[in-house]
């Protein structure tokens, strides 16, 4: 015969002091856990936002990224006519040769400075990439120190409004622009001329080049052919394979998460035994009247089991609405954050992203916290002798 749910239900409620510190302390808990995941999972989504499935980046065969790579004119002349690359209507290849490097800028608080990518782009990195469009001011022109921002990097960095300027290679770059990046790794960048930003930074050579096969199984030739060039040296991926590779700190956020929460855990686990502890205690009578009405240990047990499940997903599910609630706030107000990456050497923006799989991951969580802490105690109001638990005080 099973212990009535009510029961259960009634005393948490009659026990509520005790029962709203134990639902805080595990829902503290668990929304750590989910907003730290949450922010590997906005890295992940990053890199999973960037790049057209049908362009194939090439880079220096060996390299981890674009800023460690480096494409020299020669091999750029050799390959920028390939058969295999798609031409435009007036029969130019639908090619880019990109320098990616790293500047050191300040932040717009004040509180020191931060590395930041700057990309070289031809005119055709403007048309390979579709995810980034202009939504203020107007695009740079070459040759005459001009740069365009993404909207995240003007919030995080100094100087970087429409019309203002800061230092860099020994000269001043003028911001004429604004774009948007579709919440991809180009949200990270600041863009200006490929070939000025060569003479400007002393760069001889390109970090990458992006190019749009004719077809996918001329993408499949191409790449085949630079596996097979040992002269080159080079090797073409797709790009959007290149950028979801590029999520490393997400992993540093995931690990961080799980450890944290596996600290605090402790904490709420002992919290959610001694709220159950101090229960059996006081409630010793009424476990002595159940078992002389006929209820058997194992249903004693099981009750207190799910009592304890259910202030710990009560918990959880606090855990996860505030984590909901601060990402939703935080997008909405167009808030990011920014993290270094190691991939690039140089800070990352990104959102929280706090999605179901998470949620659910949060909410198991909470529950196996909660039967870890009233194991103990319901094993003790189980095993609590009949005529001692009806002869307590």
């Amino acid at each position: 015969m099973r212990v009535p749910l009510h029961y259960h239900l009634r005393n948490a409620i009659t026990r509520w002091r005790s029962t709203v510190a134990t639902v805080a302390g595990i829902g503290l808990v668990v929304f750590v856990y989910v907003a730290m995941q949450s922010m590997a999972a906005g890295i992940a989504k990053v890199g999973a936002n960037t790049g057209d499935p049908s362009n194939l980046l090439v880079t220096r065969r060996g390299a981890t990224s674009e800023s460690t790579s480096q494409i020299t004119l020669e091999q750029f002349r050799i390959l920028r006519h390939a058969p295999e690359i798609a031409r435009d209507p007036g029969g130019e290849p639908l090619i880019s040769a990109d320098l990616a490097l790293v500047i050191n800028i300040p932040r717009i608080t004040g509180e020191g400075n931060a590395n930041a990518v700057v990309r070289g782009v031809s005119p055709r990195g403007r048309e390979l990439r579709p995810q980034v469009a202009l939504v203020a001011g107007r695009w740079f022109e070459p040759g005459r120190r001009e740069v365009i921002a993404s909207q995240r990097m003007a919030r995080r960095f100094a100087d970087l409004g429409i019309g203002q300027s800061f230092q860099a290679g020994g000269q001043r770059l003028t911001v004429t622009g604004h774009f948007e990046g579709a919440r991809s790794a180009f949200d990270s960048e600041i863009w200006m001329d490929a070939d000025e930003a060569r003479a400007l930074f002393d760069r001889s050579n390109y970090s990458s080049l992006l190019l749009r096969p004719a077809d996918a199984a001329a993408a499949a030739a191409f790449a085949d052919r630079l596996d097979r060039d040992k002269r080159l040296k080079l090797r073409a991926i797709p790009e959007t394979e290149y950028y979801s590779k590029q999520t490393g700190s997400a992993e540093t956020f995931k690990k961080l998460g799980a450890f944290l929460a596996a600290i605090m855990s402790v904490g709420a686990t002992f919290a959610a035994m001694n709220t159950l502890y101090a229960a059996v205690a006081a409630r010793t009578r009424e476990v002595g009247t159940l078992r002389v009405l006929g209820f058997r240990r194992r249903a004693i047990l099981t009750g207190f089991m799910i009592e304890g499940i259910l202030l710990a997903v009560a918990g959880g599910i606090l855990g996860c609405a505030a984590a909901g609630l601060v990402g939703t706030a935080l997008a909405g107000a167009g808030f990011s954050f920014g993290t270094f990456s190691p991939e690039t050497f140089s800070e990352s923006v990104f959102e929280l992203r706090v999605t179901t799989p998470l949620v659910l991951q949060g909410l198991l969580f909470s529950a196996l916290v909660g039967a870890a802490g009233s194991l103990l105690p319901a094993l003790r109001a189980s095993r609590l002798p009949v005529i001692a638990a009806l002869r307590s005080l």
